[in-house]
């Protein structure tokens, strides 16, 4: 009989705080990605919509690089290597696109960069590709461990040129873009060239 009055009672306090009028309208529409911040709840991944995961490495000059010095700012993070022929073929592109952007005024974001991540072994090689291809930026890095590079596996890459294009919050929202279809999607982060 206690055990009944308890649950009675309990149920009448659950009662009398329960709103019945009707529900509240939610001003704020909130997407996925708001969400899970507001509740620090950030994904870590390589797919569109995820936050890219941290990269800090050395540079040709022994200097250690993380990427997420780099908030704030569009980035390109660019897997390459001096010995792959379609990535240096690619280089031009990244050269032209870099001059373009790294001086333009985005919408949200304080400036755009590149963030090299070389697949090479021959620190010799990879610095006379740096130079040799004109790939003018500050950010280069790599490990010096080719296939074997905690880079490439972090970002699960199979082959090389692969690209991930990062937001100001380093989220990424495109992969592997190749000439002028980098253009089109910074052309959209663009306020003003």
């Amino acid at each position: 009989m206690k055990q009944l009055a308890i649950i009675f009672v309990t149920l009448c306090v659950g009662l009398a705080t329960t709103n019945f009028g009707p529900p509240t309208k939610v001003k704020k529409k909130f997407t996925k990605a708001k969400a899970l911040k507001r509740m620090n709840m950030v994904k870590i991944g390589t797919n569109i919509g995820d936050t890219a995961p941290e990269l800090a490495f050395s540079s040709p000059t022994g200097k250690t690089y993380k990427l997420s010095d780099l908030r704030g700012k569009i980035v390109l993070v660019d897997f390459w290597a001096s010995w792959c022929g379609p990535c240096r073929k690619e280089s031009p592109n990244l050269v032209r696109a870099y001059g373009k952007y790294s001086g333009a005024k985005f919408k949200k974001a304080k400036g755009f960069e590149i963030f090299s991540v070389s697949l090479d072994m021959n620190k010799a090689a990879w610095i006379k590709a740096i130079e040799a291809d004109k790939l003018n930026w500050r950010y280069h890095v790599s490990d010096l461990k080719r296939w074997q590079s905690e880079a490439a596996a972090l970002y699960g890459i199979q082959s090389i040129p692969a690209s991930f294009l990062l937001d100001e919050n380093g989220v990424i929202i495109a992969k592997n873009l190749k000439g002028t279809k980098l253009d089109f999607e910074m052309d959209k982060l663009v306020n003003k060239l």
